[in-house]
């Protein structure tokens, strides 16, 4: 690690102790990514040349290690994103990130929006998004997969041009943002489906509520109203565009009336979005034609492999009964041919000791952590994509 450097030098470059560095060199405490950036800058050397990187294991510091940014130079380049600054991202909220702790603000908790980040991150550090996606649940395991878009680029039709162009700003403002209203619901729907919990029918999810009419100050504002608040086009002006909106075939408005907790019986104005307004808010906004969000799923083949080592679960599938190609792109210490990123390290082979421990019988496939937590969160997904796949006896806990 020294470099041609003395242990004491190579401690005041770092801003460490001499003891500390001895430590870190023999293998007898381990630097903190903080630590291991100070080593590296005083060496001249890139972060992930001090640490041993496993194929297949790669964390998110791991990943930002591999391109030698410090923190400060990732949270620089993630700020000038859409995502970064939704977020607020700063050096101290990847530091959080990257430990696995709790980081604070709302849209924090919502798959969208962190899985936009993902995508940013993805690029910055020049990997598949699907590698920063596998690392964020190896570093995160206990949440929620963030929501990652894949967008199809096919172009808007005329008509759909010409439907915004007719549009006032004010009314561009507003069919956009029941849009996005529309696509945050339909995530959440997918989130609930893959928790496995009971999901409406779409023509009931996607009536969104705008309004109830009664004193704010009971009521309180819907969803929509605060993303039109945050705009500054609510005001009494809003039945007046939705209505405009509703003429022009973009959007269906309907009411109901709930039971409101504060204000008892009161009225709900609802909002769809039709097809046409749709095509006319992705048109007018730049915004892709589809959204596929299940690009981190394996190809049915690879799906069907990691079926027959979590069928063995807990024993684990002979070593034998597993090669070929599938390896490089799911098993620990593998990278596809040709140079091409490492394997997503779902599998393992794993050691199994001989009765009294005396030596190796066999080594076998087992799950990894992530590959436990990949199969519990989208087995359903799965199931519906890949309907060939025989999945009987698979274990999908991901306590296991």
């Amino acid at each position: 690690m020294t470099g041609g450097f003395s242990r004491r030098d190579l401690a005041a470059l770092a801003g460490m102790s001499a003891r500390e560095v001895f430590l870190y060199e023999e293998g007898l405490r381990a630097a903190s990514l903080v630590q291991v950036e100070r080593l590296a800058a005083a060496v001249g050397c890139r972060p992930d040349e001090l640490i041993d990187i496993e194929l297949g294991r790669e964390t998110l510091a791991d990943l930002r290690f591999s391109v030698g940014l410090t923190l400060a130079d990732a949270a620089d380049l993630v700020a000038t994103s859409a995502a970064g600054r939704e977020l607020h991202v700063s050096a101290e909220t990847l530091s959080a990130l990257e430990r696995g702790e709790p980081v604070q603000g709302h849209d924090w908790g919502e798959p969208v929006v962190t899985g936009r980040l993902v995508a940013v991150l993805a690029k910055i550090y020049g990997v598949p998004t699907r590698m920063v996606l596998d690392a964020w649940m190896r570093t995160r395991p206990h949440e929620s997969a963030p929501l990652v878009e894949t967008p199809d680029r096919g172009g808007p039709s005329r008509a759909a041009i010409a439907a915004w162009t007719s549009l006032n700003e004010r009314q561009r403002v507003y069919l956009g943002e029941i849009m996005r209203d529309d696509r945050m619901t339909a995530a959440e729907m997918w989130m609930r489906r893959l928790q496995r919990l009971p999901v409406p029918k779409a023509a009931e999810w996607r009536q969104l509520p705008l309004a109830l009419k009664g004193a704010p100050t009971q009521t309180g504002y819907t969803r929509l109203q605060e993303r039109l608040r945050r705009r500054g086009v609510h005001d009494p002006g809003t039945g007046g565009t939705v209505h405009a909106l509703a003429r022009r075939g973009l959007v269906v408005v309907t009411e109901d009336v709930i039971d409101h907790p504060v204000a008892g019986e009161v009225v709900r104005v609802l909002v769809q979005i039709t097809r046409r307004g749709r095509a006319a808010a992705r048109a007018g906004l730049n915004e892709p034609v589809e959204i596929d969000h299940e690009p981190h799923l394996l190809s049915e083949w690879l799906w069907g492999v990691l079926v027959r080592v979590a069928a063995a679960e807990p024993e684990g599938l002979p070593e034998d009964r597993l090669a070929g190609r599938s390896l490089f792109f799911l098993g620990v210490g593998y990278r596809n041919s040709g140079g091409g990123p490492p394997s997503r390290g779902l599998i393992e082979s794993v050691a199994v000791l001989a009765a009294g421990g005396t030596h190796v019988e066999e080594y076998r496939w087992r799950l990894t952590d992530l590959g436990r937590h990949h199969v519990a969160a989208f087995v359903d997904l799965y199931r519906r994509r890949y309907p060939r796949v025989d999945c009987t006896g698979l274990k999908v806990s991901s306590d296991s």
